[in-house]
C-alpha cells in the first residue's frame, strides 16, 4: 500500500502542465474562438430581448403550433412564459434560453456529422465510445476550471462547459438512427443506382431523424441542466437567482427561478420532441 501511495502517478501535475501549454501556445485561438462564441450569444440576446417580451412569447407560440400542430402545447406555452413575465424572471429566461439555444446549436452542429462518421466507420466509434463516457461521467467542475482559465468568466465558459456535457447525446443518437437504418432499403437504392452520399440524405437520414430529434430534445434538456452550474463562473440566466438563493437560504427566491427552469424546459421539450402524440401538453 505505501508502495502505491510513494509512487503515486503525477496525473494533476501532467493535466496543469497540458492546461498552461494551451494557455500560452493556443491563446489566440481561444480569444478567436471566445470572440466569436460571445458574438453568437450577444445576437440571440439581441433577438430575445429587444422585442417587446410579449412579441417574443407570441412568436414563441406561433413556433409552438408550427412544430406541434397542438393547441395544447401553444396555450401552455404561452401560459408558461406569461408566468414567468409574472415572476419578474423575464431577463434572466431569455439570458437562459440564449445559452441554451447556442450550445445545442453547437452541439448538433458538431454531433450530427461526428455521429453520421461514426456509423459509417465502427472504428471510429470505438475510439469515441471512451471519450464520449468521460465527457458525460466526469465531474462538471473539473473541466470548468480549465474552461475558467481559457476563457475567463462570463457566458463563453459556461457554453463550452455545457456543449462538453451535451454533445454526447446527438452523437450516440444519430449514430444509432443511421446503423438502425433497415438493410433492405439500403440495398434497395444501391440497386436503383444511388450514389452513397444519395443513400445517406435519401435513406439513412429521414429513417434516422427522429432519433436525431430526439438527441436535439436530450441535447436541449442537458443544457438546461447545467444552468447553475455555468452561473458558477459568470454565466448569466436563471442559474443566477438560484445560485444567490443557495447562498443566502432565500427558500422563495430558489422556488420562484427553479420553477421557471423547469417551464422552461417543459416548453422546448414538447415543441421540439420528435413524436406526434395528441394534443394534450
Amino acid at each position: 500500500m505505501e508502495f502505491l501511495t510513494d509512487h503515486k502517478i503525477p496525473i494533476g501535475i501532467w493535466a496543469k502542465h497540458f492546461v498552461d501549454w494551451l494557455t500560452v501556445s493556443g491563446a489566440w485561438f481561444f480569444d478567436w474562438l471566445s470572440t466569436v462564441l460571445k458574438h453568437i450569444i450577444d445576437l440571440l440576446l439581441l433577438v430575445l430581448q429587444w422585442p417587446h417580451p410579449l412579441a417574443i412569447v407570441a412568436a414563441l407560440t406561433g413556433i409552438a403550433w408550427y412544430f406541434r400542430r397542438s393547441a395544447g402545447v401553444a396555450l401552455f406555452t404561452c401560459l408558461g412564459l406569461l408566468f414567468i413575465i409574472n415572476q419578474g424572471y423575464w431577463k434572466e429566461t431569455t439570458e437562459t434560453l440564449a445559452l441554451v439555444v447556442a450550445a445545442a446549436a453547437v452541439s448538433m452542429a458538431i454531433g450530427v456529422p461526428v455521429g453520421i462518421a461514426s456509423a459509417r466507420r465502427p472504428w471510429l466509434y470505438e475510439i469515441l465510445r471512451p471519450m464520449l463516457d468521460l465527457m458525460q461521467t466526469i465531474p462538471t467542475f473539473v473541466y470548468l476550471i480549465p474552461a475558467l482559465i481559457l476563457f475567463g468568466l462570463g457566458m463563453v465558459p459556461g457554453l463550452i462547459a455545457t456543449v462538453i456535457f451535451a454533445i454526447p447525446a446527438p452523437i450516440r443518437l444519430t449514430r444509432l438512427g443511421i446503423i438502425s437504418t433497415p438493410s433492405a432499403l439500403t440495398e434497395a437504392a444501391v440497386a436503383f443506382g444511388a450514389t452513397p452520399s444519395q443513400v445517406l440524405s435519401k435513406v439513412e437520414l429521414p429513417y434516422a431523424m427522429p432519433q436525431i430529434m430526439a438527441g436535439l430534445t436530450q441535447t436541449i434538456m442537458l443544457s438546461l441542466s447545467m444552468v447553475v452550474i455555468a452561473a458558477l463562473v459568470g454565466a448569466n440566466g436563471l442559474g443566477v437567482p438560484v445560485v444567490r438563493a443557495l447562498n443566502t437560504v432565500n427558500v422563495a427566491r430558489g422556488f420562484e427561478a427553479g420553477l421557471c427552469i423547469v417551464i422552461l424546459a417543459i416548453i422546448l421539450d414538447r415543441m421540439f420532441r420528435a413524436d406526434s402524440e395528441g394534443d394534450g401538453a
